[in-house]
């Protein structure tokens, strides 16, 4: 089969297309025909590796020291079931899946085994599989970390970085829980934010959202690109500060958390099971979640999909078709 493989860290040049083994379903496991995949953030940080230095130790030891232990990215896909292993119970040959594949990556092939206890559920029947791919890092994110923010009805959530793929998921699922969205973005992208369903947008290039004297019950950092004192000037006293990029607290962070009552949460990755995808299948197939697509390439124009996901400014996600041949 065709895959998209790395064996050294580096520029977007490092991935190449390469023939590799058919991978074979264990007893628990699907095998997935890959129709569809994405270049998401954490994509970049692996082939670059270029990650935050409080974890750049146990991320080294993770992804490899002199050379990557996992030779193909891809942390999303949807795609058609070939075959399944003889224990597998959810799933059967035929079935049209989506799935995140973070733990082992591996997404950028023509074919992906996936543990059918794990992040994957059927896909949602009016989305496309370009758009199903985009869902399982991106909206699971944003999915989680609200949920641990327990927002009720009517309260006020900021989200710092709406327009990308997990901002984008937040403005929605926010609103979904009943709160009063702002969305802070560039210009280009303001009119794409309100159509998420933001009750206001703030162009970060003409306006602070600190200064305006307005204070919000959660701040939702998507992109890491705003000041921490600035987003504890505009939270309430009690309200909930999340960070998906950042894992690992800062000095600030830590005084903020011993000496007042507000709830910081930082990044963490969503569980390994299926329930947020059947519950996001719930809301696609309802109406109430939509997919943003910036750019579509082909499976060979993943180096160009690199290059322009690491300019750090897409919006929503950036998906890769994954061709097929009857060789495969």
């Amino acid at each position: 089969m065709k895959a998209i493989v790395y064996t050294k860290y580096g520029s977007p040049e490092v991935l190449q297309l390469k023939e590799v083994e058919k991978p074979i379903p264990k007893e628990n496991e699907i095998l997935v025909k890959v129709i569809a995949t994405t270049v998401t953030v954490a994509d970049i940080r692996a082939r670059s590796f270029t990650v935050p230095l409080p974890v750049w130790l146990p991320a080294r030891i993770a992804l490899g020291f002199r050379q990557p232990k996992k030779d193909i990215l891809g942390m999303e896909l949807a795609g058609e079931i070939e075959s399944v292993g003889k224990d597998v119970k959810r799933f059967k040959e035929g079935d049209q899946i989506f799935a995140a594949s973070l733990v082992g990556f591996g997404a950028y092939a023509e074919y992906k085994c996936l543990p059918e206890d794990g992040p994957v559920s059927i896909k949602p029947n009016n989305l496309s599989f370009e758009e199903a791919a985009a869902i399982p890092i991106g909206a699971r994110t944003a999915l989680f970390h609200l949920r641990k923010a327990n927002i009720k009805n009517g309260q006020k959530v900021l989200v710092y970085g709406a327009s990308g793929s997990v901002g984008s998921y937040a403005v929605q699922i926010a609103k979904y829980l009943g709160a009063i969205v702002t969305g802070v973005c560039s210009t280009s992208n303001l009119e794409l934010v309100k159509s998420l369903g933001a009750d206001k947008v703030i162009d970060y290039t003409t306006e602070d959202f600190s200064s305006k004297g307005e204070t919000y019950d959660v701040i939702f950092e998507a992109v890491d690109k705003s000041s921490f004192s600035a987003c504890m000037k505009s939270l309430k006293k009690d309200g909930t500060y999340i960070n998906v990029p950042v894992p690992l607290p800062g000095v600030r962070m830590l005084w903020t958390k011993l000496t007042t009552s507000r709830k910081l949460i930082l990044g963490r990755d969503s569980p390994e099971n299926p329930e947020a995808l059947d519950f996001l299948k719930e809301l696609v197939e309802a109406g109430k979640l939509k997919v943003v697509i910036d750019r579509t390439y082909e499976f060979e124009e993943i180096v160009e999909a690199h290059r322009h996901v690491e300019k750090g400014h897409k919006k929503g996600n950036v998906v890769i078709n994954v061709e097929h041949n009857n060789k495969s």
